[in-house]
């Protein structure tokens, strides 16, 4: 009897959905031509892609025009950045970010340090919430972009990011806002947010990897991103990839339908799930906002149990979890979030995140929780062999 698998590693990438897939096959099968083309086939293809471009625009309250297509969310994230960011140098260097984004956020931001730019990393609270008053305290004359991310991948924290549109609008600077972790969880509409630039990643919403998005405001200042073409508006070279453009259009279309009544469905699975384990392990901590968080994050530290270790047993009994960021897999770097919000190395070493899906079951969860706690129980018991005996070999 084949094994039972339980996902819970959404927040790393969601399951491709069978609307997406139908949908993405039906364009291999007709969009043969070049959208660039000007014969039937190429027109064919355009008509394809106009029609996501509107899909994602409809979804998150902007223009057709003000959406661009990309790789994914690293590239808009590297885009907007670094294109905001050279676009205006005449204007000024200076570029306000967190320390907790995405490392696509971090490294483009050490690129352009590279370049002359300078760049001040925000701290956050214990809570893994940007310090408000840290921002307003670093704005100067020499400000030209702010990027703090809608809501964080490692514990789910959501950002204050209205108020801070508002200041950057206040004080004439660009904002960015990395949403790849908050489309399908949280209600997005860019000119309610009054954001810039905004960044959109297909496969954390069940859409395809490989394709996102990036929502550049009218009037914004923003080089173009790669040379050659004059694809996406002369704006993002290269051929683009239809049938992946047009399964992120059915993918923010489902994803922001009946949003409500989704996001409330997974949020009480998430409170089950993290009432449960509190109830069957002890010596446990839970990170992040504990109101203000996306709905499927559960962020814990096991005390005594190194993560990986967990994450490993429990991928042999079928659950799969995250050690946190799948953005540098093999670094096996503390993570930075954790980090910046003051947690200690052991607390880090011993971080799982848990992100969960619509489909799980209460007896599943049950089911879960069990055989996490034994995993922990027994992690934790040879942690402390180890303990013992290094204490009488000293």
């Amino acid at each position: 009897m084949e094994k039972k698998i339980y996902y819970l590693d959404y927040a790393s990438t969601s399951p491709l959905s069978p609307e997406v897939y139908k949908k993405m096959l039906e364009c291999y099968a007709k969009c043969q031509g070049n959208n660039s083309s000007i014969h039937m086939l190429g027109r064919q293809a355009q008509a394809e892609l106009e029609a996501a471009r509107e899909k994602v625009a409809k979804a998150i309250g902007a223009d057709a025009d003000e959406i661009y297509f990309t790789s994914g969310g690293t590239e808009a994230n590297n885009w907007a950045i670094k294109g905001i960011a050279r676009a205006n140098k005449t204007k000024g260097n200076h570029i306000i970010t967190s320390q907790i984004e995405h490392p696509s956020v971090l490294e483009s931001c050490r690129e352009l340090e590279r370049e002359g730019f300078k760049v001040t990393y925000v701290p956050v609270d214990e809570n893994g919430v940007v310090d408000y008053a840290s921002i307003i305290k670093s704005i100067g004359p020499n400000t030209i972009l702010i990027s703090i991310m809608t809501a964080n991948h490692e514990v789910g924290s959501l950002q204050p990011v209205r108020a801070i549109a508002e200041l950057a609008k206040q004080n004439e600077v660009y904002f960015h806002t990395d949403a790849a972790q908050a489309i399908g969880s949280l209600n997005i509409n860019v000119k309610e947010l009054g954001v810039d630039a905004l960044s959109i990643s297909a496969h954390k919403f069940n859409g395809p990897k490989g394709v996102g998005a990036l929502y550049v405001k009218k009037g914004t200042k923003i080089n173009k991103f790669m040379s050659g073409g004059r694809q996406e508006s002369d704006l993002r070279a290269g051929t683009v990839n239809v049938p992946a453009c047009a399964g992120l259009g059915v993918a923010i279309e489902n994803a922001t339908t009946d949003l409500e009544d989704k996001v409330r469905e997974v949020r009480v699975l998430r409170k089950y799930f993290q009432k449960r384990v509190s109830e069957a392990i002890h010596n446990i901590s839970l990170n992040g906002h504990p109101t203000q968080r996306l709905a499927n994050n559960c962020s814990i530290s096991f005390e005594g149990a190194e993560a990986e270790a967990v994450v490993m047993l429990l991928d042999k009994e079928g659950i799969c979890a995250s050690m946190g960021s799948t953005s540098e897999p093999q670094t096996n770097a503390p993570s930075h979030v954790l980090a910046a919000m003051g947690k200690d190395s052991e607390t880090i070493r011993s971080t799982v995140r848990f992100t969960l899906g619509a489909d799980l079951s209460r007896e599943e969860i049950d089911d879960i929780v069990e055989t996490l706690r034994k995993t922990v129980k027994k992690i934790r018991s040879v942690s402390a062999i180890r303990i013992y005996k290094n204490k009488v070999e000293l």
